[in-house]
């Protein structure tokens, strides 16, 4: 693959809904292109971007996959994006990647939520993009109705620049609309031919639209628009770009990837209007000051890299793909790592198609390439020449939703696998590991039930190990309802010295929870020797760690000494320990002990046609709804839920709000578990500790 110049670069995502043919169009462009000679199949499990053994056993995509493209001396880096929320993260990693995002649906005649979210996406971050309705061969698909939705969705930014000729129901040709040229397919090519007499109304509507919409984005080109004076296709074009460039005009293609009629169209309408690398706006940075600057395309700079995904292969090692912001960056060349302060090497420089490493020498400015066994770069990093260290800002990745309990499948393995966990984390930024102190689970955190299947499926595939997931333990408490006073006393005589400790101690609720354990020392006139009250606070404070209930530590409790007697030989630190321990197990068993479950702060946001069913809900999961705010179109429903009630939350809100609602949780406080369901985790704790 030769060398190309940023103004000859078109990084493009190719994003949407799961299921409306992202990678089939990948793989048409592949094949169009001449980079693949023959059509792989989701269906089959062979195509180029879906190459993992989880994708070909699901048929969906689950991580972003590359496919560079040389078109007319352009290269097209096409970005395949997972389409389902759970792999959100990869979608997050494309989107910093690309320069422009072609949003693909299908000819449903609705705006499907995965493509809501594309161009919301987009529009936030200031990406241009554009709309590519798929699959017009389908039955019941209709061109018009969707761009209609579209327009209804995204008022004047929706330009049509292309329109299906359909006959007999099957896709046959489109027509240019800024051209107002038809284009029939011949099994082969396309020809160009008369714009059919049923389909020319149509088309000079969308092209009454598509030329004001030009025309709005260039002052000297709204005023020969309002002089009356017919526009050139290259005043259009030139419109056109611009407003693509700003983000007020995303224009609608069409295609049907599967049988591949339009794909070369569509490549070469890429090339014609999607801004190319060097017409980017300028990438935020810090330099070596913490001053914010920005830095432009340019291959004549400084060597600087974002590291925006790392692949974890068990046979070539770690790949870190990244985007060169400026300069050239050479095989075997020196670089350093702005984020750690420490070289690296670039040893193996390519281009990644699939999961194929095509070797390259060099790459400029404005392309993505992939490094291989990098020592010390992680996602995110910056990469940069000696010479001008500057950083990046962290990517911002979503926070996981889930969460899950992971073992070793057989025993003795655990430590293979959480050794591959770990690497696996090292390519997704959005499972995170990590240890619960308190009931010693490892928790995977993920983005869905889906996303922590694939990773455990992944152990086995890259690591030969096999990890189980589970409900996590909940970290219940014990508390104690009212004061009691109780004796304890350890009392044993063998050969030699004997064991003597004697203790009273009164056990109190701490008022309102202001602490978990208090110790107060009332002891008058010496009945235990000042040098035992501490062995005592020790042994009370190691038996709080099991509760007499179910064996929970017990928070929110207050012990006096008041008394006791100890003997002048057979006193000893230890026998006043076993003393208090054994105090504590009598007196907390008559202070009608309760158990505590942890509740959590909730806040959901949704789109309003959601609301009943969401609050039905929670109030389902035992939550307690504690206010609703209308923010940013949406609303924001705050609630109060158990921990117990939350573990797959993530995956029934994404069900019932067909993936429209994101929610975020925070500890709030422990309260006492419904007696009912207290009587079933006691028995469940006592048979966990038999075994």
């Amino acid at each position: 693959m030769k060398i190309y110049h940023p103004q000859d670069i078109f990084n493009i995502a190719v994003v949407g809904h799961g299921g409306e043919g992202k990678t089939t169009l990948v793989e048409a462009m592949l094949f169009d292109s001449g980079a693949t000679e023959r059509m792989g199949r989701v269906e089959d499990g062979n195509t180029v971007t879906d190459y993992d053994g989880e994708e070909t056993k699901r048929q969906i995509s689950i991580g972003l996959a590359l496919a560079p493209v040389e078109w007319k001396n352009k290269k097209i880096n096409l970005i395949d994006a997972p389409g389902y929320f759970d792999f959100e993260g990869e979608a997050v990693a494309a989107y910093e990647l690309c320069d422009s995002a072609l949003i693909v649906l299908s000819a449903s005649g609705s705006v499907p939520v995965g493509a809501q979210k594309a161009y919301d996406y987009c529009s936030k971050h200031g990406i241009p993009r554009a709309f590519l309705v798929n699959q017009v061969d389908k039955e019941h698909a209709d061109y018009l109705k969707t761009v209609a939705a579209l327009g209804t969705k995204y008022t004047s930014a929706i330009t049509a620049v292309q329109m299906p000729i359909m006959q007999d129901g099957k896709f046959t040709g489109i027509i240019d609309i800024i051209g107002m040229k038809a284009y029939l397919f011949d099994g082969k090519n396309m020809k160009e031919a008369e714009i059919p007499a049923d389909c020319a109304a149509d088309a000079e509507g969308l092209r009454e639209t598509l030329v004001e919409n030009a025309a709005g984005n260039d002052e000297e080109l709204m005023e020969k628009f309002f002089d009356g004076q017919e526009l050139s296709t290259q005043d259009i074009l030139k419109g056109l770009r611009a407003g693509i460039l700003q983000g007020s005009i995303a224009p609608v293609f069409v295609s049907a990837a599967a049988p591949n009629i339009g794909v070369s169209e569509l490549m070469d309408e890429i090339v014609a209007l999607m801004p190319n690398a060097a017409e980017m706006p300028g990438t935020e940075a810090l330099d070596s000051s913490g001053n914010s600057i920005t830095l432009k395309i340019d291959a004549s700079a400084p060597f600087t890299a974002h590291v925006l995904k790392t692949i974890a292969d068990p046979f070539v090692g770690k790949l870190s793909i990244i985007k060169i912001v400026q300069g050239t960056l050479k095989s075997d060349m020196s670089i350093t790592n702005a984020n750690t302060g420490k070289p690296e090497k670039c040893s193996g420089l390519g281009v990644m198609r699939g999961k194929k490493l095509i070797n390259v020498g060099e790459l400029e400015a404005g392309d993505i390439g992939a490094v291989a066994k990098l020592q010390h770069t992680a996602t995110g990093d910056t990469l940069c020449s000696t010479s001008c260290v500057v950083k990046f800002p962290p990517l911002d990745f979503p926070e996981p939703c889930i969460c899950l309990a992971v073992g070793a499948k057989k025993k003795g393995e655990e430590e293979k696998v959480f050794s591959g966990l770990h690497r696996l984390e090292d390519e997704d930024p959005t499972f995170k590991l990590v240890k619960d102190t308190e009931t010693g689970d490892m928790l995977a955190n993920g983005m869905g039930e889906m996303h922590l299947e694939v990773i455990n499926n992944k152990l086995k595939s890259k690591f030969n190990v096999e990890g189980e997931l589970h409900d996590p333990r909940i970290p219940y408490r014990e508390a104690i309802k009212k004061a009691v006073k109780a004796q304890g006393k350890h009392k044993k005589q063998s050969g030699g010295h004997g064991q003597y400790g004697d203790v009273w101690i009164e056990f109190a609720p701490v008022p309102d929870g202001l602490a978990d354990f208090v110790f107060e020392d009332k002891i008058v006139g010496g009945v235990v020797p000042r040098q035992y009250i501490p062995a005592v606070e020790k042994g009370l404070k190691e038996s709080i760690q099991k509760g007499v209930l179910a064996g929970y530590p017990v928070v929110g409790l207050k012990c006096t000494l008041y008394d006791g007697s100890y003997h002048t030989v057979d006193s000893s630190e230890m026998a006043f320990k076993v003393a208090a321990n054994l105090a504590f197990k009598k007196g907390i068993a008559e202070a009608n002990p309760v158990l505590l479950e942890p509740i959590m702060k909730v806040v959901v946001t949704i789109p309003d046609e959601y609301m009943g069913d969401i609050i039905g809900d929670l109030n389902r999961r035992r939550g307690r709804i504690l206010g609703m705010n209308p923010i940013d179109g949406l609303q924001e429903v705050t609630a109060e839920v158990p921990l117990s009630e939350l573990f797959k939350y993530a995956t029934d809100l994404r069900s019932m709000t067909q993936a429209r609602g994101t929610f975020k949780q925070t500890f709030e406080r422990y309260e006492e578990v419904p007696a009912q369901m207290a009587g079933k985790i006691i028995e469940q704790a006592k048979k966990d500790m038999e075994e």
